[in-house]
């Protein structure tokens, strides 16, 4: 099959190569009409611009970075095929990079996209220290990165309202009249580890309900975590009635851990867990979550990195998600 060149589509469009090149590269410098005529044609012959010379144009190679910090948590996949989805509409290929919540690996992640001369970095959930992100800001432009605020000029932050997912636990519990409840938090001190806590415990605080440390416990934010800080919970302190999860997965352990004690959900116990992933609704009981749109979150992230690539002077305003409590049967409709 005969490769076709940048020849055939101007000969096609009736333009000159460079008109072509121009057309393919948004340089804005021909008229709508003749750019929209070059674009058919490339569209008809099925042409696929030489992204190594395309490059040497623009100055860009039509690449980003995505990192995650945990490839196995199901909510990222969600996320990464938001990103990817938005970067194929655009021309753009995705380098995915798992961090595993590791700050000395998360930096040497980013330094080794920015060496590859990605366009841009999309971190989801960094774990980095604000120094150290700062310092990379300062030399490497465009980034997103979510739930986490920055002022950073080459850093647009994309947060999920985690208060507002936090009040949404704690006010459901003080509707269906539970007045112990507790709280699985993760052991990674993060930005959503800490606005989650601060919602749940600022809620049951202004209807009266008791929040300390005595109510809380830590661990992994996985099924295993939970189910341990679970057992370890209710051990401690058994008149718990109501569990709100840091993430699904902790709730899921929680789950488990739950049927092991011969604690029934919910007649005994109700739980609330954090992201609705698609696993919550097809365990038994389904599990109550506080919904996140995954792959809305990725798309507006590479969205915005494309608006950051093409506007490089602008500073735009973080972008901000909303949530939703979603019922299943792991919470009581009345108490």
């Amino acid at each position: 099959m005969k490769r076709i060149t940048i020849e055939d589509v101007a000969q096609a469009a009736d333009v000159s190569r460079q008109t072509v090149s121009r057309a393919i590269n948004d340089k804005g410098e021909i008229s709508q009409e003749t750019k929209d005529r070059v674009m058919q044609a490339v569209r008809e012959l099925g042409y696929r611009p030489n992204r190594l010379a395309q490059s040497m144009v623009t100055q860009r190679t039509y690449t980003v970075g995505l990192t995650i910090p945990d490839i196995l948590n199901p909510f990222f996949p969600e996320v990464a095929r938001g990103v990817q989805d938005v970067a194929r509409d655009h021309d753009y290929n995705v380098f995915l990079c798992n961090t595993d919540d590791n700050p000395e690996v998360e930096i040497d992640v980013l330094r080794s996209l920015a060496a590859q001369r990605v366009d841009g970095i999309i971190a989801l959930g960094s774990c980095i220290a604000d120094e150290t992100l700062t310092d990379f800001a300062d030399t490497y432009r465009p980034i997103v990165i979510t739930n986490r605020f920055t002022n950073h000029p080459h850093i647009n932050p994309l947060i999920v309202d985690n208060i507002r997912g936090a009040t949404l636990a704690a006010e459901h519990f003080v509707q269906q009249q539970h007045t112990a409840v507790g709280m699985l938090a993760s052991d990674n001190v993060s930005f959503s580890f800490l606005r989650r806590v601060q919602g749940f415990r600022d809620a049951l605080a202004l209807h009266g309900l008791p929040y300390d440390d005595s109510i809380m416990e830590g661990g992994k934010p996985t099924i295993s975590g939970g189910y341990g800080a679970m057992r370890r919970l209710l051990t401690r302190q058994p008149y718990i009635t109501g569990i709100f999860a840091y993430n699904d997965l902790m709730a899921l352990g929680a789950l488990r851990a739950c049927h092991d004690m011969g604690i029934n959900v919910p007649e005994d116990i109700s739980i609330i867990g954090f992201d609705d992933i698609h696993l919550t609704s097809i365990v038994t009981p389904s599990l109550t979550s506080i919904h996140v749109d995954k792959y809305a979150i990725g798309a507006n992230a590479m969205t915005r990195l494309l608006a950051m690539l093409d506007q490089p002077d602008t500073i735009f305003p973080q972008q901000e998600m909303p949530v939703e409590l979603v019922l299943r049967e792991s919470t009581r409709t009345q108490f």
